[in-house]
Protein backbone atom coordinates (compact mmCIF):
# COMPACT_ATOMS: atom_id res chain seq x y z
CA UNK A 1 0.00 0.00 0.00
CA UNK A 2 1.01 3.27 -0.86
CA UNK A 3 2.50 5.85 2.32
CA UNK A 4 -0.03 8.15 3.75
CA UNK A 5 1.82 11.32 1.70
CA UNK A 6 1.44 9.40 -1.33
CA UNK A 7 -2.33 8.29 -0.88
CA UNK A 8 -3.35 11.87 0.01
CA UNK A 9 -1.78 13.23 -3.00
CA UNK A 10 -2.98 10.34 -5.44
CA UNK A 11 -7.06 10.96 -4.47
CA UNK A 12 -6.42 14.50 -4.54
CA UNK A 13 -5.69 14.31 -8.30
CA UNK A 14 -8.13 11.62 -8.74
CA UNK A 15 -11.32 13.45 -7.06
CA UNK A 16 -13.28 14.46 -10.31
CA UNK A 17 -14.11 15.16 -11.53
CA UNK A 18 -26.00 13.11 -20.12
CA UNK A 19 -28.71 10.74 -25.68
CA UNK A 20 -29.73 13.70 -27.30
CA UNK A 21 -31.74 13.77 -30.85
CA UNK A 22 -29.85 16.36 -32.43
CA UNK A 23 -27.21 18.62 -32.27
CA UNK A 24 -27.52 22.55 -32.74
CA UNK A 25 -27.08 22.92 -36.53
CA UNK A 26 -25.78 26.65 -38.30
CA UNK A 27 -28.38 29.14 -40.18
CA UNK A 28 -29.72 27.66 -43.07
CA UNK A 29 -28.04 29.18 -46.49
CA UNK A 30 -29.01 32.17 -47.62
CA UNK A 31 -30.22 32.59 -51.01
CA UNK A 32 -28.63 35.96 -52.29
CA UNK A 33 -31.33 37.65 -55.20
CA UNK A 34 -30.40 39.02 -58.53
CA UNK A 35 -31.36 42.64 -59.88
CA UNK A 36 -33.76 41.27 -62.41
CA UNK A 37 -35.41 38.75 -59.46
CA UNK A 38 -36.92 41.96 -57.88
CA UNK A 39 -38.06 43.58 -60.72
CA UNK A 40 -41.80 42.59 -60.49
CA UNK A 41 -42.77 42.84 -64.50
CA UNK A 42 -41.36 40.36 -67.25
CA UNK A 43 -39.58 36.73 -66.83
CA UNK A 44 -37.06 36.69 -64.09
CA UNK A 45 -33.45 35.58 -65.04
CA UNK A 46 -31.70 32.32 -63.64
CA UNK A 47 -31.47 32.51 -60.20
CA UNK A 48 -27.43 33.37 -59.07
CA UNK A 49 -25.28 30.47 -57.44
CA UNK A 50 -26.66 30.43 -53.65
CA UNK A 51 -24.72 32.07 -50.88
CA UNK A 52 -23.50 29.76 -47.71
CA UNK A 53 -23.77 31.50 -44.76
CA UNK A 54 -20.34 31.43 -43.05
CA UNK A 55 -20.34 28.74 -40.51
CA UNK A 56 -20.92 29.52 -36.90
CA UNK A 57 -17.91 27.06 -35.83
CA UNK A 58 -15.24 25.24 -37.64
CA UNK A 59 -15.57 21.78 -39.42
CA UNK A 60 -13.25 20.16 -36.59
CA UNK A 61 -15.69 21.63 -33.75
CA UNK A 62 -19.41 21.36 -32.67
CA UNK A 63 -21.79 24.21 -32.48
CA UNK A 64 -23.91 24.30 -28.64
CA UNK A 65 -26.47 26.99 -28.43
CA UNK A 66 -28.56 26.23 -25.36
CA UNK A 67 -29.72 27.13 -21.96
CA UNK A 68 -28.05 26.65 -18.92
CA UNK A 69 -28.71 26.18 -15.62
CA UNK A 70 -25.80 27.20 -12.82
CA UNK A 71 -27.10 24.53 -10.25
CA UNK A 72 -28.83 21.74 -10.82
CA UNK A 73 -30.44 18.72 -8.40
CA UNK A 74 -30.98 15.72 -9.31
CA UNK A 75 -32.77 12.63 -8.14
CA UNK A 76 -29.58 9.54 -7.41
CA UNK A 77 -31.24 6.30 -7.58
CA UNK A 78 -28.07 4.24 -6.49
CA UNK A 79 -24.91 5.89 -5.25
CA UNK A 80 -21.98 4.64 -3.85
CA UNK A 81 -19.15 6.44 -1.67
CA UNK A 82 -15.52 5.44 -2.21
CA UNK A 83 -13.20 5.96 1.12
CA UNK A 84 -10.51 5.92 -0.57
CA UNK A 85 -11.13 9.48 -2.68
CA UNK A 86 -13.51 10.50 -0.32
CA UNK A 87 -16.20 11.11 -2.99
CA UNK A 88 -19.89 9.76 -3.80
CA UNK A 89 -20.30 8.12 -6.87
CA UNK A 90 -23.66 8.01 -8.73
CA UNK A 91 -24.29 4.76 -10.36
CA UNK A 92 -27.87 5.76 -12.01
CA UNK A 93 -30.10 8.91 -12.09
CA UNK A 94 -34.11 9.30 -12.04
CA UNK A 95 -34.99 9.64 -15.99
CA UNK A 96 -36.58 12.83 -15.28
CA UNK A 97 -35.68 16.30 -15.78
CA UNK A 98 -33.13 17.93 -13.16
CA UNK A 99 -34.14 20.53 -11.27
CA UNK A 100 -32.71 24.23 -11.52
CA UNK A 101 -32.17 25.78 -8.36
CA UNK A 102 -29.55 28.54 -9.50
CA UNK A 103 -29.81 30.85 -12.44
CA UNK A 104 -30.69 30.04 -16.31
CA UNK A 105 -28.66 31.76 -19.46
CA UNK A 106 -28.07 31.06 -22.74
CA UNK A 107 -24.88 30.30 -23.51
CA UNK A 108 -23.86 29.62 -27.18
CA UNK A 109 -20.19 28.25 -27.99
CA UNK A 110 -18.21 25.96 -30.47
CA UNK A 111 -16.24 23.18 -28.82
CA UNK A 112 -13.73 20.52 -30.17
CA UNK A 113 -15.18 17.56 -31.16
CA UNK A 114 -12.34 15.63 -29.63
CA UNK A 115 -9.67 15.51 -26.93
CA UNK A 116 -6.44 17.87 -27.97
CA UNK A 117 -5.61 17.69 -30.87
CA UNK A 118 -9.00 17.26 -31.77
CA UNK A 119 -8.65 14.41 -34.12
CA UNK A 120 -10.13 11.44 -34.74
CA UNK A 121 -8.14 8.41 -33.44
CA UNK A 122 -4.97 10.60 -31.84
CA UNK A 123 -3.89 10.35 -27.91
CA UNK A 124 -4.01 13.42 -26.25
CA UNK A 125 -0.82 14.97 -24.02
CA UNK A 126 -0.42 14.44 -20.63
CA UNK A 127 1.25 16.24 -18.09
CA UNK A 128 0.18 19.43 -19.29
CA UNK A 129 -0.79 22.12 -16.33
CA UNK A 130 -3.21 24.54 -16.94
CA UNK A 131 -1.14 27.42 -18.44
CA UNK A 132 0.18 24.71 -20.98
CA UNK A 133 -3.15 23.80 -22.32
CA UNK A 134 -4.09 27.64 -22.47
CA UNK A 135 -0.91 28.20 -25.05
CA UNK A 136 -1.49 25.22 -26.74
CA UNK A 137 -5.66 26.69 -27.68
CA UNK A 138 -4.20 29.84 -27.78
CA UNK A 139 -2.08 28.42 -30.99
CA UNK A 140 -5.13 27.00 -32.38
CA UNK A 141 -7.40 30.44 -32.53
CA UNK A 142 -9.05 29.04 -29.59
CA UNK A 143 -9.20 29.16 -25.84
CA UNK A 144 -9.98 26.82 -22.97
CA UNK A 145 -13.69 25.91 -22.24
CA UNK A 146 -15.43 27.19 -19.69
CA UNK A 147 -16.74 25.29 -16.91
CA UNK A 148 -20.82 26.11 -17.90
CA UNK A 149 -19.62 25.46 -21.57
CA UNK A 150 -18.26 22.03 -20.92
CA UNK A 151 -21.42 21.09 -18.78
CA UNK A 152 -23.73 22.25 -21.40
CA UNK A 153 -21.84 19.93 -23.96
CA UNK A 154 -21.76 17.40 -21.96
CA UNK A 155 -25.61 17.04 -20.93
CA UNK A 156 -26.79 17.75 -24.25
CA UNK A 157 -30.14 19.11 -25.52
CA UNK A 158 -32.15 16.75 -23.62
CA UNK A 159 -29.70 17.78 -20.08
CA UNK A 160 -28.75 14.41 -19.07
CA UNK A 161 -26.67 13.73 -16.39
CA UNK A 162 -24.13 11.08 -18.73
CA UNK A 163 -23.51 12.50 -22.13
CA UNK A 164 -24.84 8.72 -23.03
CA UNK A 165 -28.11 9.23 -20.61
CA UNK A 166 -29.04 8.79 -17.18
CA UNK A 167 -27.15 5.24 -16.12
CA UNK A 168 -23.60 4.88 -15.43
CA UNK A 169 -21.99 2.36 -18.22
CA UNK A 170 -18.00 1.32 -18.58
CA UNK A 171 -19.09 -0.26 -21.77
CA UNK A 172 -20.16 3.29 -23.41
CA UNK A 173 -17.37 5.76 -22.46
CA UNK A 174 -13.56 4.52 -20.93
CA UNK A 175 -14.19 4.42 -17.06
CA UNK A 176 -13.82 2.04 -13.93
CA UNK A 177 -10.36 0.85 -15.35
CA UNK A 178 -8.23 -0.70 -11.95
CA UNK A 179 -5.62 2.04 -10.05
CA UNK A 180 -2.34 1.48 -11.30
CA UNK A 181 0.08 2.67 -8.78
CA UNK A 182 2.34 5.55 -10.34
CA UNK A 183 5.74 5.71 -9.02
CA UNK A 184 6.02 9.67 -8.79
CA UNK A 185 9.46 10.08 -8.23
CA UNK A 186 9.59 8.30 -12.37
CA UNK A 187 6.75 10.63 -13.83
CA UNK A 188 7.78 13.81 -12.44
CA UNK A 189 11.08 12.85 -14.01
CA UNK A 190 13.30 15.21 -16.16
CA UNK A 191 14.49 12.43 -18.13
CA UNK A 192 12.38 10.77 -20.70
CA UNK A 193 14.30 7.75 -20.31
CA UNK A 194 12.76 6.92 -16.67
CA UNK A 195 9.27 9.35 -17.26
CA UNK A 196 8.58 7.15 -20.76
CA UNK A 197 8.03 4.07 -19.56
CA UNK A 198 6.51 5.16 -16.56
CA UNK A 199 3.99 7.30 -18.30
CA UNK A 200 3.07 4.58 -20.89
CA UNK A 201 2.68 1.50 -18.23
CA UNK A 202 0.31 4.10 -16.26
CA UNK A 203 -1.55 4.49 -19.19
CA UNK A 204 -5.04 3.59 -19.72
CA UNK A 205 -6.60 5.65 -22.30
CA UNK A 206 -7.76 5.49 -25.68
CA UNK A 207 -7.83 6.93 -28.83
CA UNK A 208 -10.17 9.86 -29.32
CA UNK A 209 -13.49 8.90 -30.98
CA UNK A 210 -12.95 5.15 -30.18
CA UNK A 211 -15.91 4.76 -28.23
CA UNK A 212 -18.63 5.50 -30.75
CA UNK A 213 -21.51 5.38 -28.10
CA UNK A 214 -19.18 8.05 -25.68
CA UNK A 215 -21.21 11.21 -27.43
CA UNK A 216 -22.88 14.17 -26.12
CA UNK A 217 -26.33 15.34 -28.27
CA UNK A 218 -23.92 17.93 -29.16
CA UNK A 219 -21.49 15.67 -31.32
CA UNK A 220 -18.93 15.65 -28.76
CA UNK A 221 -17.06 12.91 -27.93
CA UNK A 222 -15.15 11.15 -25.13
CA UNK A 223 -15.90 13.67 -22.50
CA UNK A 224 -16.44 11.87 -19.19
CA UNK A 225 -14.01 9.34 -18.67
CA UNK A 226 -10.56 9.03 -21.02
CA UNK A 227 -8.23 11.97 -20.17
CA UNK A 228 -9.15 14.55 -17.44
CA UNK A 229 -9.93 18.21 -18.78
CA UNK A 230 -8.83 21.42 -17.83
CA UNK A 231 -11.58 23.74 -18.32
CA UNK A 232 -11.80 27.68 -16.82
CA UNK A 233 -13.80 28.07 -13.79
CA UNK A 234 -16.80 30.03 -13.49
CA UNK A 235 -16.41 31.58 -10.98
CA UNK A 236 -13.07 31.30 -9.74
CA UNK A 237 -12.96 29.06 -6.51
CA UNK A 238 -10.84 26.37 -4.99
CA UNK A 239 -6.69 25.91 -5.07
CA UNK A 240 -6.39 26.65 -8.74
CA UNK A 241 -8.54 29.98 -9.07
CA UNK A 242 -9.74 30.33 -12.40
CA UNK A 243 -8.42 26.38 -13.03
CA UNK A 244 -10.62 23.38 -12.78
CA UNK A 245 -10.68 19.52 -14.35
CA UNK A 246 -13.61 17.90 -15.86
CA UNK A 247 -14.15 14.25 -16.85
CA UNK A 248 -13.14 11.80 -14.51
CA UNK A 249 -10.28 10.55 -16.54
CA UNK A 250 -9.95 6.73 -16.98
CA UNK A 251 -10.14 5.37 -13.45
CA UNK A 252 -13.47 4.54 -10.71
CA UNK A 253 -14.31 8.24 -10.03
CA UNK A 254 -17.03 10.87 -10.82
CA UNK A 255 -17.39 10.28 -14.68
CA UNK A 256 -20.15 12.91 -15.20
CA UNK A 257 -21.42 15.79 -16.32
CA UNK A 258 -21.92 18.15 -13.41
CA UNK A 259 -18.42 17.32 -11.05
CA UNK A 260 -15.68 19.05 -11.27
CA UNK A 261 -12.02 19.33 -9.26
CA UNK A 262 -10.99 22.57 -7.85
CA UNK A 263 -8.28 20.88 -5.48
CA UNK A 264 -5.45 21.35 -7.46
CA UNK A 265 -3.35 24.49 -8.25
CA UNK A 266 -2.74 25.87 -12.21
CA UNK A 267 0.41 24.36 -11.92
CA UNK A 268 -0.55 20.73 -11.45
CA UNK A 269 0.32 17.58 -14.03
CA UNK A 270 -0.43 14.69 -13.85
CA UNK A 271 -0.77 11.47 -15.56
CA UNK A 272 -3.96 11.47 -16.62
CA UNK A 273 -4.70 15.57 -17.20
CA UNK A 274 -4.94 16.99 -20.42
CA UNK A 275 -7.90 19.36 -22.38
CA UNK A 276 -9.42 20.35 -25.13
CA UNK A 277 -10.37 23.80 -26.54
CA UNK A 278 -13.04 25.63 -27.42
CA UNK A 279 -13.98 29.59 -28.98
CA UNK A 280 -16.78 31.83 -29.15
CA UNK A 281 -19.39 30.93 -32.06
CA UNK A 282 -19.47 33.49 -34.96
CA UNK A 283 -21.93 34.98 -36.83
CA UNK A 284 -25.65 36.33 -35.72
CA UNK A 285 -27.08 34.28 -33.44
CA UNK A 286 -30.75 33.07 -34.22
CA UNK A 287 -33.17 34.95 -31.88
CA UNK A 288 -33.79 34.20 -28.45
CA UNK A 289 -32.45 34.97 -24.93
CA UNK A 290 -29.45 37.02 -24.62
CA UNK A 291 -26.47 35.10 -24.68
CA UNK A 292 -24.13 34.70 -21.90
CA UNK A 293 -21.04 37.18 -21.75
CA UNK A 294 -18.06 35.05 -20.66
CA UNK A 295 -15.86 36.96 -17.94
CA UNK A 296 -12.20 38.07 -18.86
CA UNK A 297 -9.96 35.13 -19.63
CA UNK A 298 -7.11 34.60 -17.42
CA UNK A 299 -3.44 36.23 -18.28
CA UNK A 300 -1.91 33.60 -21.39
CA UNK A 301 1.01 32.88 -19.38
CA UNK A 302 3.12 30.60 -21.61
CA UNK A 303 3.31 30.78 -25.41
CA UNK A 304 5.84 29.48 -27.98
CA UNK A 305 8.92 27.32 -26.19
CA UNK A 306 7.71 28.51 -23.19
CA UNK A 307 5.09 25.44 -23.78
CA UNK A 308 5.69 22.37 -21.68
CA UNK A 309 3.89 19.99 -24.49
CA UNK A 310 3.59 16.73 -22.42
CA UNK A 311 3.78 13.66 -23.33
CA UNK A 312 1.64 11.70 -25.70
CA UNK A 313 1.45 8.22 -25.11
CA UNK A 314 2.03 5.45 -27.83
CA UNK A 315 -0.95 3.70 -29.27
CA UNK A 316 -1.42 0.37 -28.16
CA UNK A 317 -3.11 -2.67 -29.39
CA UNK A 318 -6.33 -2.93 -27.63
Amino acid sequence: MASGWFSALFSAALFACGQAPTKVEDPAPVRVATSAQAVASGPSEPAKEAVQAKPSCPADMQLVDTDYCTEVERNCLNDEYTKSNNITICHEFAQEPGRCVGTSRRQRFCMDTFEYPNEEGARSPVMVDFHDAMGMCAEKGKRLCWESEWVAACEGPDKTPFPYGYKRDPQVCNIDNPWRIPTLKKIYSQHEVIFAPELTRLDQAVPSGSKPGCKSGYGVFDQTGNVDEWVLLDPPRGKGGSAGLKGGAWGHVRNACRPVTTSHDAKFTYYFVSFRCCKDAEGEAPPGDPIWQAPPLPPLLKTGDAIVRGFTPPLKKR
